[in-house]
């Protein structure tokens, strides 16, 4: 079954309208922008919600010590990279990583990329390359470069993805998880319909699969 992640949230009412809806994990930035939150927000959040929901922090480029410091002051599960941080860095990393490569397009070489962060990444989440963005755009890439590549690692989709379009999104790459942010959000705020509704099309699409096997 394809493992859902909703991220950018900011508050405990939207990290509980995620579990409720279904979410498998759930994702806080701490990064610069609109949906950054602090790491004493985070940990009161985290506190909050039940067990077995996996709790990911999501950074761009932050100072080793910093990222080891806040994964276990608010009890993280995983570490979601969104940066230019080297295979080694990932390597020193207190939780499990998750490596977010950003696609170029078919002349992006995606494999040799992946094989320098597999030994020290967890998963590579694959997301939309946006001139001076990390993440979170709302932008989809064309999910045939996934496909074409045939990866063999655990590959999570993002970018673009939404209630209307991830089902065609896992028919065509086949992902381990799907990653959602902006597409569960109404005027910048996360809406707990929208991600009733992405959960609902992902385990749908699931159930589809499995009739057509």
């Amino acid at each position: 079954m394809v493992r859902i992640k909703i991220c950018g949230l900011t508050s405990k009412e939207s990290a509980w309208a995620a579990v409720e809806a279904g979410a498998d994990a759930v994702g806080f930035v701490f990064a610069s922008g609109r949906r950054r939150v602090s790491p004493d927000h985070v940990r009161e959040i985290i506190r909050s919600i039940p067990p077995y929901v996996t709790t990911t922090g999501v950074f761009v480029d932050a100072d080793l010590n910093e990222l080891n410091h806040i994964a276990e002051y608010c009890q993280l599960d995983v570490l979601q990279l969104h940066g230019n941080e080297s295979p080694e860095y990932c390597k020193l990393a207190v939780r499990p990583i998750v490596k977010t490569l950003h696609i170029h397009g078919e002349e992006h070489d995606l494999i040799g990329e992946m094989n320098k962060y597999k030994p020290g990444a967890r998963a590579i989440l694959l997301d939309t390359y946006v001139a001076g963005e990390s993440g979170g755009t709302g932008k989809a890439f064309p999910w045939e470069h996934v496909k074409e590549l045939h990866l063999n690692a655990s590959i999570i989709l993002a970018g673009g993805l939404h209630s209307g379009n991830v089902a065609s999104a896992i028919l065509q790459t086949n992902p381990f998880a799907v990653d959602v942010s902006s597409g569960v959000e109404t005027n910048g705020v996360k809406d707990s319909f929208k991600m009733e509704a992405f959960v609902r099309a992902v385990r749908e699409c699931h159930v589809a699969q499995r009739f057509l096997i």
